[in-house]
Protein backbone atom coordinates (compact mmCIF):
# COMPACT_ATOMS: atom_id res chain seq x y z
CA UNK A 1 0.00 0.00 0.00
CA UNK A 2 1.40 3.25 -1.02
CA UNK A 3 2.51 6.01 2.14
CA UNK A 4 0.00 7.89 3.54
CA UNK A 5 0.65 11.16 5.87
CA UNK A 6 -2.43 10.65 8.03
CA UNK A 7 -5.07 10.51 5.39
CA UNK A 8 -3.13 12.34 2.46
CA UNK A 9 -1.79 10.16 0.08
CA UNK A 10 2.11 10.87 -0.52
CA UNK A 11 2.06 9.98 -4.14
CA UNK A 12 -1.39 12.58 -4.90
CA UNK A 13 0.68 15.12 -2.37
CA UNK A 14 3.68 14.91 -4.94
CA UNK A 15 1.96 15.01 -8.03
CA UNK A 16 -0.09 18.84 -6.42
CA UNK A 17 2.87 20.01 -4.68
CA UNK A 18 5.91 18.97 -6.61
CA UNK A 19 9.35 17.69 -5.06
CA UNK A 20 11.21 17.78 -3.49
CA UNK A 21 8.49 18.42 -0.33
CA UNK A 22 8.51 18.56 3.03
CA UNK A 23 5.55 16.81 4.71
CA UNK A 24 4.23 17.39 8.09
CA UNK A 25 1.84 15.64 10.32
CA UNK A 26 -0.02 18.11 12.81
CA UNK A 27 -1.73 15.28 14.20
CA UNK A 28 1.69 13.86 15.01
CA UNK A 29 3.06 17.32 16.53
CA UNK A 30 0.19 17.38 18.92
CA UNK A 31 0.34 13.94 20.32
CA UNK A 32 4.29 14.49 21.36
CA UNK A 33 3.27 17.74 22.84
CA UNK A 34 0.26 15.75 24.60
CA UNK A 35 2.99 13.41 26.07
CA UNK A 36 4.72 15.74 27.86
CA UNK A 37 2.24 17.69 29.07
CA UNK A 38 0.71 14.03 30.53
CA UNK A 39 4.13 13.19 32.13
CA UNK A 40 4.63 16.39 33.44
CA UNK A 41 1.56 17.37 35.16
CA UNK A 42 2.58 16.76 38.79
CA UNK A 43 4.45 19.69 38.86
CA UNK A 44 4.30 22.95 37.91
CA UNK A 45 5.58 23.39 34.19
CA UNK A 46 6.04 25.19 31.31
CA UNK A 47 6.80 23.53 27.51
CA UNK A 48 9.12 26.06 25.48
CA UNK A 49 9.48 24.33 22.15
CA UNK A 50 13.13 24.61 20.12
CA UNK A 51 12.66 27.07 17.70
CA UNK A 52 15.52 25.55 15.69
CA UNK A 53 14.38 22.29 15.20
CA UNK A 54 11.70 23.82 12.92
CA UNK A 55 10.74 27.46 12.44
CA UNK A 56 7.75 27.06 10.26
CA UNK A 57 4.94 29.62 11.41
CA UNK A 58 2.09 27.45 10.81
CA UNK A 59 3.51 24.66 13.48
CA UNK A 60 4.88 27.62 15.71
CA UNK A 61 1.02 28.37 15.75
CA UNK A 62 0.29 24.96 16.65
CA UNK A 63 1.99 25.09 19.64
CA UNK A 64 1.17 28.84 20.67
CA UNK A 65 -2.58 27.87 20.00
CA UNK A 66 -2.49 24.70 22.43
CA UNK A 67 -0.65 27.08 25.47
CA UNK A 68 3.34 25.85 24.65
CA UNK A 69 5.97 28.07 25.00
CA UNK A 70 9.39 29.02 22.91
CA UNK A 71 12.95 28.84 23.52
CA UNK A 72 14.54 30.92 21.14
CA UNK A 73 18.74 31.45 20.25
CA UNK A 74 18.55 34.75 17.75
CA UNK A 75 16.05 38.09 17.19
CA UNK A 76 14.87 36.15 13.95
CA UNK A 77 13.34 33.25 15.78
CA UNK A 78 11.83 35.82 18.45
CA UNK A 79 10.41 37.66 15.61
CA UNK A 80 8.90 34.70 13.82
CA UNK A 81 7.41 33.99 17.74
CA UNK A 82 5.83 37.23 17.89
CA UNK A 83 4.38 37.12 14.17
CA UNK A 84 2.62 33.96 15.17
CA UNK A 85 1.14 36.23 18.40
CA UNK A 86 2.68 38.63 20.11
CA UNK A 87 1.46 36.96 23.66
CA UNK A 88 3.64 34.21 23.55
CA UNK A 89 6.49 36.55 24.16
CA UNK A 90 5.57 35.93 27.77
CA UNK A 91 6.55 32.12 27.39
CA UNK A 92 9.68 32.79 25.55
CA UNK A 93 13.26 31.58 26.98
CA UNK A 94 15.94 33.10 24.88
CA UNK A 95 18.99 31.09 24.89
CA UNK A 96 22.43 31.59 22.61
CA UNK A 97 25.88 32.70 23.58
CA UNK A 98 25.79 35.79 21.43
CA UNK A 99 23.14 37.69 21.80
CA UNK A 100 23.55 41.29 20.28
CA UNK A 101 22.37 44.60 22.02
CA UNK A 102 19.39 44.97 19.45
CA UNK A 103 17.99 41.55 19.76
CA UNK A 104 18.44 42.25 23.48
CA UNK A 105 16.80 45.28 23.58
CA UNK A 106 13.44 43.46 21.05
CA UNK A 107 13.03 40.72 23.58
CA UNK A 108 12.99 43.53 26.85
CA UNK A 109 10.40 45.14 25.04
CA UNK A 110 8.39 42.11 24.24
CA UNK A 111 8.45 40.98 27.63
CA UNK A 112 9.50 37.55 27.70
CA UNK A 113 10.10 35.23 30.47
CA UNK A 114 13.47 34.23 30.42
CA UNK A 115 17.27 35.53 29.59
CA UNK A 116 18.92 32.79 29.55
CA UNK A 117 22.59 34.55 30.07
CA UNK A 118 25.75 32.39 28.77
CA UNK A 119 28.87 34.46 29.79
CA UNK A 120 29.67 37.58 31.96
CA UNK A 121 30.08 39.81 29.56
CA UNK A 122 26.45 39.04 28.48
CA UNK A 123 25.73 39.94 31.90
CA UNK A 124 26.97 43.51 31.85
CA UNK A 125 25.62 43.92 28.40
CA UNK A 126 22.06 42.93 29.22
CA UNK A 127 22.37 44.83 32.25
CA UNK A 128 23.35 48.06 30.12
CA UNK A 129 20.17 47.42 27.55
CA UNK A 130 17.94 46.84 30.43
CA UNK A 131 19.08 49.79 32.80
CA UNK A 132 18.61 52.27 29.37
CA UNK A 133 15.64 50.79 28.69
CA UNK A 134 14.46 50.89 32.57
CA UNK A 135 12.59 47.64 32.04
CA UNK A 136 13.54 44.85 34.69
CA UNK A 137 14.59 41.40 32.81
CA UNK A 138 14.36 38.27 34.63
CA UNK A 139 17.48 36.23 34.15
CA UNK A 140 19.43 32.38 34.56
CA UNK A 141 22.27 31.71 34.47
CA UNK A 142 23.23 28.55 31.78
CA UNK A 143 25.54 26.91 33.88
CA UNK A 144 27.80 23.91 32.46
CA UNK A 145 27.36 21.11 34.83
CA UNK A 146 30.38 18.99 33.32
CA UNK A 147 27.92 15.85 32.53
CA UNK A 148 28.50 13.97 29.83
CA UNK A 149 26.02 12.73 27.26
CA UNK A 150 26.67 10.11 25.04
CA UNK A 151 25.58 11.58 21.66
CA UNK A 152 27.08 13.23 18.31
CA UNK A 153 30.30 15.61 19.86
CA UNK A 154 28.85 18.86 17.44
CA UNK A 155 25.16 18.17 19.82
CA UNK A 156 27.00 17.28 22.94
CA UNK A 157 27.05 20.81 24.98
CA UNK A 158 27.58 19.99 28.78
CA UNK A 159 31.14 19.99 29.17
CA UNK A 160 33.51 22.33 29.99
CA UNK A 161 35.61 22.55 26.72
CA UNK A 162 32.35 23.45 25.04
CA UNK A 163 31.39 26.67 24.48
CA UNK A 164 28.32 27.09 26.15
CA UNK A 165 27.54 28.33 29.73
CA UNK A 166 28.77 29.05 32.23
CA UNK A 167 31.08 26.74 34.91
CA UNK A 168 28.54 25.97 37.54
CA UNK A 169 31.01 26.18 40.39
CA UNK A 170 31.52 30.02 38.90
CA UNK A 171 28.17 30.59 38.59
CA UNK A 172 26.94 32.18 42.96
CA UNK A 173 29.96 34.66 42.19
CA UNK A 174 28.64 35.66 38.22
CA UNK A 175 24.85 35.72 39.52
CA UNK A 176 25.93 38.59 42.44
CA UNK A 177 26.87 40.80 39.69
CA UNK A 178 23.53 41.24 38.26
CA UNK A 179 22.80 44.85 37.97
CA UNK A 180 19.35 46.72 39.75
CA UNK A 181 17.72 46.02 36.09
CA UNK A 182 18.24 42.12 36.24
CA UNK A 183 16.34 40.08 38.40
CA UNK A 184 18.17 36.43 39.11
CA UNK A 185 14.63 34.00 38.79
CA UNK A 186 16.22 30.81 37.77
CA UNK A 187 19.03 28.26 36.93
CA UNK A 188 19.25 27.12 33.31
CA UNK A 189 21.21 24.17 31.67
CA UNK A 190 21.06 21.87 28.53
CA UNK A 191 23.85 18.97 27.99
CA UNK A 192 22.90 18.61 24.37
CA UNK A 193 20.95 16.99 21.65
CA UNK A 194 19.79 13.85 20.83
CA UNK A 195 20.40 12.04 23.75
CA UNK A 196 18.39 8.60 24.69
CA UNK A 197 19.31 8.00 28.00
CA UNK A 198 17.07 9.75 30.65
CA UNK A 199 20.02 9.46 33.52
CA UNK A 200 22.43 12.45 32.15
CA UNK A 201 19.01 14.66 32.32
CA UNK A 202 18.69 13.57 35.91
CA UNK A 203 22.65 14.13 36.97
CA UNK A 204 22.41 17.27 35.29
CA UNK A 205 19.38 18.41 37.60
CA UNK A 206 20.71 17.28 40.78
CA UNK A 207 23.80 19.67 40.49
CA UNK A 208 21.18 22.64 39.25
CA UNK A 209 18.90 21.99 42.26
CA UNK A 210 21.89 21.74 44.54
CA UNK A 211 22.78 25.60 42.96
CA UNK A 212 19.53 26.53 43.70
CA UNK A 213 19.69 25.91 47.36
CA UNK A 214 22.67 27.61 47.55
CA UNK A 215 21.58 30.42 45.09
CA UNK A 216 18.62 30.82 47.90
CA UNK A 217 20.69 30.73 50.83
CA UNK A 218 22.55 33.36 49.37
CA UNK A 219 18.83 35.75 48.87
CA UNK A 220 18.24 35.11 45.32
CA UNK A 221 14.32 34.08 44.56
CA UNK A 222 14.73 31.35 42.05
CA UNK A 223 11.54 30.15 40.91
CA UNK A 224 12.45 29.00 37.73
CA UNK A 225 14.66 25.61 36.93
CA UNK A 226 14.81 25.23 32.39
CA UNK A 227 16.62 22.05 32.63
CA UNK A 228 16.41 22.52 28.56
CA UNK A 229 15.91 20.21 26.07
CA UNK A 230 17.94 17.35 23.98
CA UNK A 231 15.22 14.01 24.21
CA UNK A 232 16.29 11.60 21.44
CA UNK A 233 14.49 9.66 19.45
CA UNK A 234 15.31 6.59 17.32
CA UNK A 235 16.17 7.21 13.68
CA UNK A 236 16.54 3.51 12.69
CA UNK A 237 13.81 1.35 11.68
CA UNK A 238 15.20 -1.26 13.71
CA UNK A 239 15.69 0.40 17.04
CA UNK A 240 12.18 0.06 19.14
CA UNK A 241 10.98 3.35 20.29
CA UNK A 242 8.37 3.68 22.07
CA UNK A 243 7.92 7.77 22.49
CA UNK A 244 5.33 7.34 25.52
CA UNK A 245 7.85 5.75 27.53
CA UNK A 246 10.71 7.75 26.84
CA UNK A 247 8.99 11.18 27.58
CA UNK A 248 7.57 8.89 31.03
CA UNK A 249 11.51 7.96 31.81
CA UNK A 250 12.79 11.71 30.66
CA UNK A 251 10.18 12.96 33.49
CA UNK A 252 10.87 9.88 36.19
CA UNK A 253 14.13 11.66 36.48
CA UNK A 254 13.20 15.34 36.31
CA UNK A 255 9.62 15.45 38.24
CA UNK A 256 11.31 14.67 41.63
CA UNK A 257 14.13 16.49 41.78
CA UNK A 258 11.50 19.45 41.03
CA UNK A 259 9.56 18.34 43.57
CA UNK A 260 12.57 18.07 46.06
CA UNK A 261 13.39 21.64 45.40
CA UNK A 262 9.94 22.95 45.83
CA UNK A 263 8.80 26.30 44.80
CA UNK A 264 10.10 26.32 41.07
CA UNK A 265 8.38 25.99 37.61
CA UNK A 266 9.87 23.28 35.47
CA UNK A 267 11.17 25.31 32.16
CA UNK A 268 11.32 22.01 29.52
CA UNK A 269 12.89 22.67 25.74
CA UNK A 270 12.49 19.98 23.43
CA UNK A 271 12.28 20.26 19.53
CA UNK A 272 13.54 17.16 17.47
CA UNK A 273 11.48 15.17 20.11
CA UNK A 274 8.10 16.86 18.79
CA UNK A 275 8.66 17.48 15.24
CA UNK A 276 11.32 15.16 14.00
CA UNK A 277 9.10 11.99 12.89
CA UNK A 278 6.30 14.26 12.35
CA UNK A 279 8.07 15.28 8.61
CA UNK A 280 9.80 13.45 5.82
CA UNK A 281 11.41 14.71 2.82
CA UNK A 282 9.75 13.59 -0.57
CA UNK A 283 11.98 13.25 -3.57
CA UNK A 284 11.84 11.58 -6.79
CA UNK A 285 14.58 9.51 -8.24
CA UNK A 286 16.39 11.05 -11.23
CA UNK A 287 19.00 8.40 -12.40
CA UNK A 288 20.14 5.04 -11.34
CA UNK A 289 23.94 5.15 -12.03
CA UNK A 290 26.64 2.23 -11.59
CA UNK A 291 30.23 2.77 -11.41
CA UNK A 292 32.30 -0.39 -11.32
CA UNK A 293 30.73 -2.07 -8.46
CA UNK A 294 29.22 0.95 -7.02
CA UNK A 295 25.66 1.87 -7.22
CA UNK A 296 23.90 5.53 -7.30
CA UNK A 297 20.31 5.89 -6.80
CA UNK A 298 20.37 9.88 -7.97
CA UNK A 299 17.51 12.03 -6.86
CA UNK A 300 16.37 15.71 -6.94
CA UNK A 301 16.53 16.56 -3.36
CA UNK A 302 20.10 17.95 -1.88
CA UNK A 303 22.61 18.63 0.81
CA UNK A 304 21.09 21.97 0.35
CA UNK A 305 17.60 20.44 1.45
CA UNK A 306 18.27 17.90 4.30
CA UNK A 307 22.08 18.65 5.49
CA UNK A 308 22.20 16.57 7.95
CA UNK A 309 23.85 13.18 6.44
CA UNK A 310 26.68 15.59 5.37
CA UNK A 311 27.16 17.58 8.37
CA UNK A 312 26.34 14.81 10.79
CA UNK A 313 26.67 11.67 8.93
CA UNK A 314 23.05 11.07 10.33
CA UNK A 315 20.88 8.33 9.30
CA UNK A 316 17.50 8.65 7.63
CA UNK A 317 15.41 5.63 7.12
CA UNK A 318 14.83 5.95 3.20
CA UNK A 319 11.53 4.21 1.81
CA UNK A 320 9.54 4.13 -1.93
CA UNK A 321 6.15 5.77 -1.07
CA UNK A 322 4.92 2.91 -3.27
CA UNK A 323 6.84 -0.21 -2.68
CA UNK A 324 6.95 -3.39 -5.67
CA UNK A 325 6.30 -6.75 -4.85
CA UNK A 326 8.89 -8.54 -3.66
CA UNK A 327 12.36 -7.97 -5.70
CA UNK A 328 15.79 -8.98 -5.15
CA UNK A 329 17.21 -5.57 -3.00
CA UNK A 330 20.43 -3.34 -3.75
CA UNK A 331 23.11 -1.53 -2.54
CA UNK A 332 23.30 2.09 -3.02
CA UNK A 333 24.84 5.37 -2.21
CA UNK A 334 21.55 7.61 -2.50
CA UNK A 335 23.15 10.84 -3.74
CA UNK A 336 21.54 14.57 -4.85
CA UNK A 337 22.88 16.80 -7.74
CA UNK A 338 24.83 18.73 -5.81
CA UNK A 339 28.58 19.90 -7.13
CA UNK A 340 29.98 17.92 -3.64
CA UNK A 341 30.85 14.32 -2.91
CA UNK A 342 29.11 15.15 1.00
CA UNK A 343 26.22 15.22 -0.97
CA UNK A 344 24.62 12.17 -0.22
CA UNK A 345 21.68 10.47 1.98
CA UNK A 346 22.99 7.17 2.67
CA UNK A 347 26.13 5.27 2.10
CA UNK A 348 25.96 1.57 0.68
CA UNK A 349 22.22 1.20 1.85
CA UNK A 350 20.27 -1.90 1.17
CA UNK A 351 17.15 -0.61 -1.02
CA UNK A 352 14.13 -2.23 -3.12
CA UNK A 353 15.15 -1.69 -6.23
CA UNK A 354 14.12 1.60 -7.62
CA UNK A 355 13.66 3.27 -11.43
CA UNK A 356 14.34 6.90 -12.89
CA UNK A 357 10.48 8.61 -11.66
CA UNK A 358 9.92 6.85 -8.28
CA UNK A 359 9.13 8.73 -5.22
CA UNK A 360 10.93 8.13 -2.06
CA UNK A 361 10.50 9.38 1.30
CA UNK A 362 13.13 10.35 3.63
CA UNK A 363 12.07 9.99 7.47
CA UNK A 364 12.15 11.99 10.34
CA UNK A 365 13.39 14.87 8.58
CA UNK A 366 10.72 17.36 10.54
CA UNK A 367 13.66 18.74 12.73
CA UNK A 368 16.45 20.53 11.31
CA UNK A 369 15.75 19.69 7.67
CA UNK A 370 13.90 22.81 6.80
CA UNK A 371 15.81 25.23 9.14
CA UNK A 372 19.62 23.93 7.78
CA UNK A 373 18.54 23.91 4.46
CA UNK A 374 20.11 26.14 1.75
CA UNK A 375 20.39 28.12 -1.77
CA UNK A 376 23.43 26.28 -1.97
CA UNK A 377 24.21 25.38 -5.86
CA UNK A 378 21.61 28.36 -6.50
CA UNK A 379 18.86 25.68 -5.50
CA UNK A 380 15.72 27.23 -4.28
CA UNK A 381 14.90 25.82 -1.43
CA UNK A 382 11.30 23.18 -1.76
CA UNK A 383 7.65 23.48 -0.55
CA UNK A 384 6.32 22.73 2.55
CA UNK A 385 3.17 21.27 3.36
CA UNK A 386 1.46 20.53 7.14
CA UNK A 387 -1.37 17.58 6.92
CA UNK A 388 -3.99 18.05 9.12
CA UNK A 389 -6.47 14.78 8.93
CA UNK A 390 -6.81 14.36 5.45
CA UNK A 391 -6.39 17.97 4.78
CA UNK A 392 -2.69 19.10 3.12
CA UNK A 393 -2.18 22.96 3.40
CA UNK A 394 0.82 24.41 1.60
CA UNK A 395 2.51 26.50 4.86
CA UNK A 396 5.86 27.66 2.49
CA UNK A 397 5.40 27.99 -1.15
CA UNK A 398 8.59 26.68 -2.97
CA UNK A 399 11.17 29.08 -4.04
CA UNK A 400 11.69 30.44 -7.40
CA UNK A 401 15.10 31.53 -8.95
CA UNK A 402 13.82 35.04 -8.78
CA UNK A 403 13.31 34.92 -4.98
CA UNK A 404 16.59 34.03 -4.52
CA UNK A 405 18.48 37.17 -6.61
CA UNK A 406 15.63 39.45 -5.32
CA UNK A 407 18.20 41.09 -2.55
CA UNK A 408 21.04 41.17 -5.24
CA UNK A 409 22.30 44.65 -7.58
CA UNK A 410 24.35 44.57 -10.63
Amino acid sequence: MPLHCNGVSLESAARRFGTPLYVYSADHIIGRLTLFERAFRAVPHQVCYAVKANSSLAILKLFADRGAGFDVVSGGELERVLAVDRKTAERVVFSGIGKTAPEMDLALRSGILLFNVESEGELELLSERAAKLRIRARIALRVNPDVFAETHPYISTGMREHKFGIDIRRARAVYRKAGKYLEAAGVSVHIGSQIRNAEPFGAAAQRVAKLIAELRRDGHAIRYMDLGGGLGIEYHADHAFDAEERVRQYAAALVPVAQSVGGVKLLLEPGRFLVAQAGALLTRVLYIKKNGEKNFVIVDAAMNDLLRPALYQAYHEIVPVTPRRAARKIVADVVGPVCESGDFFARDRELPPLRPGDLVAILDAGAYGMSLASNYNSRPRPAEILVTGRRARVIRRRETVNDLIAPEDL
